[in-house]
């Protein structure tokens, strides 16, 4: 008969735990199959531990303090098991409550924060966030390309402003292109910093992308929720 020994216990349980650390980011038949293998090993233990006890020398009985510990190893680890299953469950939840929550955007008027911001051909409505102590603004508008196409000085106390697609030269912007906008901040002289625009637009469309929740809008301008800054009711 084959006698377990406590670093034969130890080296079950330890295989148990790298076997969980290995798959505790893996897909959901990782899980299943980790669930089993840690049951199997235990199982495994509980038999050798008890052939073990049924063999032993009655003139000297084991020390049973490290196999009360290693049975503790195993129930801490089953209770890892189950807890990532159901941080998994608690996960695929809480995205169907964002589902639920975003889809009653449905047709509100939005506004998602954006550098690019495709041009439909009406004018594009935005704002912006500035400190206390800016004083002054100034809108760029560049191209695909880089290349800067419209300049102009904005009013800090503005709740609103838009740009009809013109640039500054007399031409015009093209429907279904894409421009970056860019809007630097000063206090008096002083450089403060560039923001994006707050683009005012309405959600036509909810959906998921690499497993982010998404918006689309009427002006084709789409986003993580993280973009949007501000919903009108």
């Amino acid at each position: 008969m084959s006698v377990i020994n406590a670093a034969q216990a130890t080296q079950i349980a330890q295989s148990a735990q790298n076997t969980q650390s290995g798959q505790a980011t893996g897909s959901q038949t990782n899980e299943s199959a980790s669930t089993q293998f840690v049951g199997e090993e235990f199982n495994n233990f509980l038999k050798l531990l008890t052939a073990q006890l049924r063999h032993q020398d009655p003139l000297s009985p084991l020390d049973s303090t490290q196999f009360v510990e290693q049975l503790a190893s195993f129930s801490t680890l089953e209770q890892q098991v189950q807890s990532n299953t159901s941080l998994k469950s608690m996960a695929s939840m809480i995205g169907d409550l964002h589902s639920m929550f975003a889809s009653e955007w449905l047709g509100e008027t939005v506004t998602v924060e954006s550098s690019w911001v495709p041009y439909s051909g009406d004018p594009v409505e935005f704002a912006f966030d500035a400190p206390n102590e800016a004083t002054a603004a100034v809108l760029t508008i560049a191209n695909s390309s880089g290349e800067a196409v419209y300049s102009d000085r904005l009013k800090i106390d503005d709740e609103s402003k838009s740009w009809d697609g013109r640039f500054s030269n007399g031409g015009a912007a093209a429907s279904g292109e894409i421009y970056q906008f860019g809007i630097d901040l000063y206090a008096g002289d002083t450089f403060l910093g560039t923001v994006a625009p707050q683009v005012l637009t309405t959600v036509t469309d909810v959906g998921t992308e690499n497993g982010e929740l998404r918006i689309g809008t009427s002006s084709s301008l789409s986003g993580d929720l993280g973009q949007v800054r501000r919903v009108t009711q």
